[in-house]
């Protein structure tokens, strides 16, 4: 199913599912060396995220995988070590018609003609394990692994026994960090295994005990092989590893000697690094196809192990003004080879009832292992798609674990079977209330709400979760049997009413003394909450964290936005005009928050839980400037920068960045062509500045 298929509220609850869920892949990955599921996978997951933060930019959660590198380093026998420049990781492609894409957004980016060329490097995406070599005045004097990003583990003394890695450069800028990735070649790594085998063997034999190869822990792959042999706290285990390492970039530096990325990736050539021997200059898309073809034709004979090819836009000067998104630079792509299918029974089809009361059919499956992984469940989607494939209990289907969905149904082999057709229920079964599709919608709702158990059980589950007002210990097992004991009747503003449970929750069957003080001062370190966090807590549909972040900032209280919100929904047009003007807010965002407002139980709800707690002023901290808290527009055609690009440096400067010309307009910022937007500005009487204005204000910002 494609994100837009999906409704926002389902959509937020996918995402918060998939935080979970890569969080802990992240884990096992980078900090435990012990990945359960392949790359392919993996990539599916974080594909599907980003399939729905597209579709859904207002539902991006904070602890978004978008937005995050690695995992943090928590346990770990080795010092930590805080990188100068943050190790970034790429966003992936896995369609060509992606790699256009991309293509064109750096063209967009950087406002430049079609005529224009823009070549891109092109190599191979090594699976390895990512490290950072620093060295001054030519002498390697440490060495990192990436971890989160900004902190990652000290492996200097480990990496001095990796050949490819020298102790000394010479001609290097005084300071300067390679960046590369630390590996294991195929051939080395079923040797490795094979040891590990016989010396397990042997050990067994010395003890006079029988052999059990169960007990030798042999490595699942060569990328977990070279994290688990560079990651030592003895440096003599990892000389015993055959490591390799292949650069390919650069981290801080006191000089970047070559303008373009090729031209440094042969610096570092002439410096004593290998880099990949495919690293090739495109010219044009169809050249950065060609080289991605021809990567993949060879990748079964290469010595290591790839899963897809890096483009690079060539020249740096353009790399710097493209600068970066949450976790990855706008000037770098991975683009993946694609996953896996197999074929299995349909055993059974249940549904389930989420928050919002759709009903989500869920499919069992026969156990069967798709691109690394096992699968046991696949969502249907809804009752159109079910029929669309004709999907019955007992067939036989197809799954694919690519990069457009995770996974999916995409064909049924024995559709022509005779066999009754799935019915659809039309009662909900938590409530037996009616269930009905909307007007243009093709999900199935109970119609039950409040009095709908699924519902209020989702509702108490999404407002304890991380994302909204993450309160540890208030997880689904302790909803499930607080509901069950009556103490969550009312809404939310119930959790904070538990304290007056507790003797009564000690006790309980997996309740002591101390577990229930933890959760009670959980709760009471809730009490005055982020504002954003606590609207997006309440589950207000189609209000998303993304769009609960946009709403305080420019509200900053509460009571100012239910005001706002009321006034909206009885017709002010000036109420209006304020949430419209909001980046990302429409008509269907202004509509949802009337309606909420206008919804008697959902105010009694809103009121009793502003009774327990006391979240402080919306504040966003961002750089001093002359524009802070002012709102700005631009128009016309922009010279030195593209449009997405202004944007990006007036909300680093604290302003508002707006698509029209308004009475709460501050300042518009007009290039060559400007039309209506000036002569409106003009009108009101707002102040007008030209392109080289705006970047002087940009200079003297800080």
């Amino acid at each position: 199913m494609k994100a837009p298929e999906i409704s926002e509220a389902d959509a937020a609850n996918e995402l918060m599912r998939l935080a979970r869920e890569i969080a802990r892949h992240d884990r096992l990955y980078h900090a435990e060396d012990s990945p359960e599921i392949s790359d392919a996978a993996y990539d599916a997951l974080v594909r599907r995220n980003a399939e729905l933060e597209a579709a859904f930019p207002h539902l991006v959660r904070a602890d978004s995988p978008s937005r995050k590198v690695g995992y943090e380093i928590a346990a770990s026998p080795l010092s930590k070590v805080r990188h100068e420049v943050r190790m970034m990781s790429l966003d992936n492609a896995f369609a060509e018609e992606e790699v256009a894409d991309f293509v064109a957004r750096v063209r967009r980016y950087l406002n430049l003609p079609e005529d224009e060329p823009i070549a891109f490097t092109a190599e191979d995406k090594i699976d390895g394990l990512s490290c950072s070599l620093r060295y001054e005045h030519g002498a390697l004097v440490r060495a990192a692994t990436r971890g989160d990003g900004q902190v990652g583990e000290d492996v200097t003394a480990n990496v001095a026994h990796v050949p490819d890695i020298p102790q000394h450069i010479d001609g290097a800028p005084a300071v300067f960090e390679v960046r590369g990735e630390v590996y294991m070649e195929k051939q080395a790594f079923a040797a490795l295994n094979s040891r590990l085998m016989e010396e397990g063997r042997a050990k067994a034999e010395a003890k006079g005990d029988p052999f059990d190869p169960a007990s030798v822990r042999q490595f699942a792959n060569p990328r977990n092989a070279a994290a688990g042999s560079l990651r030592q706290k003895d440096p003599g285990v990892t000389a015993r590893r055959p490591l390799r390492f292949l650069a390919h970039g650069w981290g801080a530096a006191s000089d970047v000697p070559e303008p373009t990325q090729f031209g440094m990736m042969r610096r570092m050539t002439a410096w004593g690094f290998k880099v990949s021997r495919d690293l090739v200059c495109c010219h044009s898309l169809e050249e950065m196809l060609r080289a991605y073809h021809a990567i993949a034709a060879k990748r079964a004979d290469l010595p290591y192990e790839i899963d897809g090819v890096v483009y690079k836009v060539d020249r740096l000067d353009w790399q710097a003004r493209l600068g970066f998104v949450a976790k990855a630079p706008r000037w770098g792509l991975a683009h993946k080879f694609p996953a896996e299918r197999a074929e299995t029974v349909l055993e059974a089809i249940d549904i389930q009832v989420g928050r919002t009361g759709k009903l989500t059919p869920v499919g069992r499956l026969r156990p069967v292992l798709v691109g690394g992984v096992t699968v046991t469940n696949v969502t249907l989607h809804n009752r159109d798609e079910i029929a669309r494939q004709g999907l019955r209990v007992g067939d036989r289907v197809v799954l694919q674990r690519a990069g457009d969905v995770i996974p999916q149904v995409v064909d049924n082999l024995t559709r022509d079977e005779p066999r009754d057709p799935f019915v659809f229920p039309d009662r909900c079964p938590v409530c037996g209330s009616e269930a009905v599709a909307e007007e243009g919608e093709v999900d199935v709702r109970c119609t039950g709400g409040l009095i709908c158990r699924a519902q209020q059980f989702e509702r108490l589950r999404h407002f304890a979760s991380r994302g909204a007002l993450d309160i540890e210990g208030l997880g689904e097992k302790s909803i499930a049997e607080f509901m069950e004991l009556g103490w969550l009747a009312r809404g939310p503003g119930d959790v904070f009413r538990l304290r007056r449970h507790r003797a009564d929750l000690i006790g309980r069957e997996g309740w002591q003394e101390k577990s229930v003080d933890n959760l009670l001062a959980s709760i009471e370190a809730r009490r005055h909450p982020d504002a954003a966090r606590l609207l997006f807590g309440l589950g207000i549909r189609h209000v998303g964290a993304v769009t609960a972040r946009d709403l305080m900032k420019r509200f900053h209280t509460l009571p100012a936005l239910r005001d706002v919100a009321e006034r909206a929904h009885a017709g002010d047009a000036d109420a209006v005009a304020q949430l419209s003007g909001i980046e990302g807010v429409g008509p269907v965002v202004v509509e949802a928050l009337g309606d909420f407002f206008h919804e008697a139980h959902n105010r009694q709800v809103w009121d009793d839980l502003l009774g327990e707690v006391d979240p402080p002023e919306y504040v966003v901290e961002t750089q001093a400037s002359a524009v802070s808290g002012k709102t700005v527009v631009f128009t016309g055609k922009l010279e030195t920068m593209s449009r997405d690009e202004a944007k990006a440096q007036a909300e680093r400067l604290g302003a508002r960045a707006a698509g029209t010309v308004s009475a709460q307009t501050d300042l518009v910022v007009a290039g060559p062509g400007a039309g209506s937007k000036l002569k409106k500005a003009a009108e009101l009487g707002i102040e007008v500045i030209d392109e080289a204005a705006w970047a002087e204000i940009v200079r003297n910002a800080g």
